[in-house]
């Protein structure tokens, strides 16, 4: 009997080589802890979008708000500038700003009208927010008359735009020596204000003007455009935080 004799097929080289190499991945794999059999999965990352939403708000205002010869006059003024901070920051604004000068709660402005009749031609029924800032320009009007006035205007805001949030800015000071008047003027306003649930900000107490000269015009009083992208800095944050809460 013949004895048939088994073929045996040698590996060729390359195979060799891959096995030693697939040998090699998997022992690497396991000193490093790592799970072949099981990959980790990919992780994905979220885009942050900017929130596309529109909103709608109101300014009203004096002299600091319109601006004047010394500054802030067109796109310098303090809305603008606020505007453009806010754009930056992913917040879209549409804004009405009705403002005068010489204009308060009862002072009469240069073309005869006071914040009640600002507030009637600016606030709209979509307002999410209502800027009230001001008014210097109160000074001599009786504190009686002058806080019926005020809760006025911020009832006309209320029935106007029922859904807005109201931010009461007091009027500033350029100087240390703040007027008694004045500072009659701020209180009133922060009492209203809190019955109505409004934010205040009192630009007195934080001293927003005071040992900053470069901020204000030649007159004296009003604010240069320095003094406007000042007012902007520190008024677009207050108003982020209100259309964010």
């Amino acid at each position: 009997m013949v004895r048939q004799q088994r073929q045996t097929t040698m590996p060729s080289r390359l195979e060799v080589i891959v096995s030693r190499l697939a040998t090699f991945v998997i022992g690497l794999a396991l000193l490093l802890g790592l799970d072949v059999l099981h990959p980790a999965r990919v992780r994905t990352y979220e885009t942050l979008t900017l929130d596309l939403r529109l909103n709608h708000l109101a300014v009203i205002g004096d002299s600091y708000t319109t601006g004047t010869d010394e500054g802030g006059l067109g796109p310098r003024s303090w809305p603008n500038r606020a505007w453009q901070l806010l754009s930056a920051r992913g917040e879209r604004v549409s804004a009405d700003v009705a403002a005068e000068g010489r204009a308060g709660y009862g002072t009469p402005g240069d073309h005869g009208s006071i914040f009640e009749d600002l507030t009637a031609r600016g606030v709209q029924p979509d307002d999410a927010l209502v800027v009230f800032f001001g008014s210097r320009n109160d000074q001599g009007v009786d504190l009686g008359v002058l806080a019926q006035k005020v809760r006025n205007t911020f009832d006309l805001a209320r029935m106007l735009a029922p859904a807005a949030k109201f931010l009461v800015i007091a009027p500033p000071w350029p100087t240390a020596d703040v007027p008694i008047n004045v500072l009659q003027i701020r209180d009133v306003l922060g009492t209203v204000a809190g019955t109505v649930g409004a934010t205040f900000v009192d630009p007195i107490a934080e001293h927003w003007f005071v040992g900053r000269p470069d901020l204000i015009g030649p007159d004296g009083v009003h604010p240069n455009d320095a003094g406007h992208q000042y007012m902007a800095d520190r008024i677009a944050p207050l108003i982020r935080t209100q259309l964010s809460a």
